[in-house]
C-alpha cells in the first residue's frame, strides 16, 4: 500500500449503548479498510488507526458526522509499514485507567495550552512541569526539566500526587503526555483534589512535535508510541534500530 497515515485521537464525552456503538464503530472502520484499536467507555473514546490518506479522511468524515464526535481532534504521523495487525474495538470501564471513578473530565478539566504557547509556560521557573506517562516511556524522551513521577501505570499517579504535590496546591502545574488523554484526566483529578492552577498540553507530545519546528523544540529524545513503531523522532518518523 502507499504511505500509511496513523491517527491518534480521544474525546471525553458521555456515551451510552456501548455494545451497539462497538458494533457500529467496528463496521465503520472495517468498511473503510482501516486497522488499529478503539477503546470506548461511558466517559468517551480513545483510538489509534492506520490507513491510506483516503481511508483516514473517509473515517474522520463519518466520525465528525456523529454529533458526539463532531469536534473530535486528532494527531497524524506517517510510516511506510502498517503498524497494526487487525481492527479492534473494545469496551472498557475507562478509556484511560486512573482508577478513581469520581473523576469526570467531561465536567471539569484544567486549562488547555496550545503547542505554540507551551514553551513559554514550561520555561517559567515557577511552573512545576510533570510528565504523566509511565517511567519506561519517559526514558525514551521528555521535556526539559520535567518531573518523572516514576509510575509504572497511570493508576499510580494519585499516589504520586499525595506524596509529592500535596503542599503545592497554589503553584502552577503544567502536565503533558503522549496524545493528551492522560494529562487531561490528570488535570481533572488535581482540580478535584483542590489544586487551583492546572494546565495541560493540548494534543500532547504528538501534536507538539507535529506543529513546533525542531529548532524551537524543548522536547528531548524520542516519543514512545503504543504500536509496532515503538518510538518516533521529532519529525514523527519511526526510529530505526
Amino acid at each position: 500500500m502507499s504511505q500509511v497515515v496513523v491517527i491518534a485521537f480521544y474525546k471525553f464525552v458521555r456515551l451510552s449503548e456501548l455494545p451497539q456503538l462497538k458494533v457500529d464503530l467496528l463496521a465503520l472502520c472495517k468498511g473503510d479498510g482501516l486497522l488499529g484499536t478503539i477503546l470506548i467507555a461511558e466517559e468517551g473514546i480513545n483510538g489509534m488507526l492506520g490507513g491510506t490518506r483516503e481511508q483516514i479522511d473517509a473515517v474522520l468524515g463519518k466520525l465528525h458526522a456523529d454529533e458526539r464526535f463532531s469536534d473530535l481532534e486528532w494527531k497524524e504521523s506517517y510510516t511506510d509499514v502498517m503498524p497494526f495487525e487487525k481492527m479492534k474495538v473494545r469496551l472498557k470501564r475507562e478509556i484511560v485507567a486512573l482508577g478513581v471513578p469520581q473523576v469526570d473530565p467531561t465536567h471539569n478539566v484544567g486549562t488547555y495550552v496550545a503547542p505554540q504557547e507551551w514553551n513559554t509556560l514550561i520555561s517559567d521557573p515557577d511552573v512545576i512541569v510533570i510528565d504523566t506517562r509511565n517511567s519506561f516511556e519517559v526514558d525514551y524522551g521528555t521535556f526539559k526539566n520535567a518531573i518523572d513521577p516514576k509510575t509504572k501505570a497511570f493508576r499510580d499517579f494519585p499516589s504520586f500526587v499525595k506524596e509529592q504535590l500535596e503542599s503545592k496546591k497554589d503553584q502552577k502545574i503544567a502536565m503533558f503526555c503522549t496524545g493528551g488523554i492522560r494529562c487531561e484526566k490528570a488535570t481533572s483529578y488535581l482540580l478535584d483534589q483542590g489544586f487551583h492552577n492546572v494546565y495541560h498540553l493540548q494534543g500532547g507530545i504528538l501534536k507538539y512535535l507535529e506543529e513546533i519546528p525542531k529548532e524551537e523544540s524543548l522536547f528531548e529524545g524520542e516519543c514512545f508510541v503504543f504500536d509496532e513503531r515503538v518510538s518516533l523522532d521529532h519529525d514523527l518518523k519511526q526510529i530505526k534500530n
